[in-house]
């Protein structure tokens, strides 16, 4: 199993590992299927481009860390539903979130770490509440370094899951944060933390953000946290970095956005490569990345030439020096 862009599909060596949904979160195409190419093109007029496949040289490669397809769009559907009724001026599916969310939690921690579905993957129209979705799961996922209680990660969940949701009254960038903390907060079984959050994750630690430029303690951590995992998943989703470029620019930002506590534990909570990964090693082989075990930052590896699985961790003079594709 790994990622592709869709313009490499291929039709005759590719099998869907994951299923493709539509606008309406119904399985477009089930996994196991091949795409005829007048499907290909129907998927990409909805600006899905990102596909989830399995061939010759995944095989074999499990990405147990991924969160499984039904819950990853239950989320979305229940995210869609609040921000349909925030839309409309009335009180948010509250019951739902807070499912939704434990859910969530539970599936983040029986796992080392958690590898994205992108949101590039779903339509156009299911974008917004797919990467709010991701963004909860990188939050929680960093919570676990942080050792947030069950209480705090809910607090979190809530507050990333709805970060978003000022831009409901309309397109001024700058305007959101501020609309967003009043529709929560004005969901009186929602913690005031959580709608802190939406109030300040474009503030940045050096004062530069917005609306209210806090700067450094002003802000609150959960918002910093949120700050972090939304600009991964945007970097990874919509601008398609690779997970390891994506994290070299957080780490670039260390002190300047964000507050540095947050960044370490959010680089020792997030892998550098997902498996499937197309690599060169420092000795000039090409590999596969398989799995991720000891070292979120040294997976094991398939050799290309052998077929052996290597482990980055325990073999220290191999480095992944190059990669071509997720």
């Amino acid at each position: 199993m790994r990622f592709i862009q869709i313009e490499d599909y291929d039709h005759t060596t590719m099998q869907l590992a994951r299923p493709i949904y539509d606008r309406q979160k119904r399985i477009l195409l089930a996994a196991g299927r091949t795409i005829h190419p007048k499907y290909l093109e129907r998927i990409k007029q909805m600006n899905i481009s990102t596909l989830i496949v399995e061939d010759a040289e995944s095989h074999g490669i499990t990405m147990d860390e991924l969160l499984d397809m039904p819950t990853w769009m239950d989320a979305i559907e229940v995210v869609q539903k609040a921000y349909d009724l925030a839309r409309q001026g009335k009180p948010l599916n509250v019951f739902d979130l807070q499912v939704t969310i434990n859910k969530i939690i539970l599936e983040v921690i029986r796992r080392k770490t958690i590898f994205l579905i992108p949101s590039s993957s779903v339509s156009e129209e299911l974008k917004p509440y797919a990467h709010s979705v991701n963004v909860t799961l990188l939050a929680l996922q960093t919570s676990k370094t942080l050792g947030y209680s069950n209480s705090q990660q809910r607090d979190l969940a809530m507050g990333s899951l709805l970060h978003d949701i000022g831009k409901v009254a309309g397109k001024d960038e700058t305007l959101h944060p501020k609309k967003g903390f009043e529709i929560i907060r004005n969901n009186r079984e929602i913690s005031l933390l959580s709608a802190h959050v939406a109030f300040q994750h474009h503030e940045r630690y050096d004062g530069s953000g917005y609306p209210r430029k806090l700067s450094s303690s002003e802000i609150l951590e959960y918002p910093q946290i949120c700050a972090v995992s939304n600009l991964y998943e945007h970097l990874v989703s919509s601008r398609k970095a690779l997970p390891h470029l994506a994290l070299e620019m957080i780490m670039s930002k260390n002190g300047i956005d964000f507050d540095p506590k947050i960044v370490q534990a959010f680089i020792e909570s997030i892998p550098s490569y997902i498996p499937g990964a197309k690599v060169r090693l420092n000795n000039g082989q090409e590999a596969i990345v398989t799995r991720i075990k000891n070292n979120l930052h040294r997976p094991f590896v398939r050799l290309k030439s052998t077929g052996e699985e290597v482990d980055l961790s325990e073999n220290l003079s191999m480095l992944i020096s190059e990669i071509f594709s997720y």
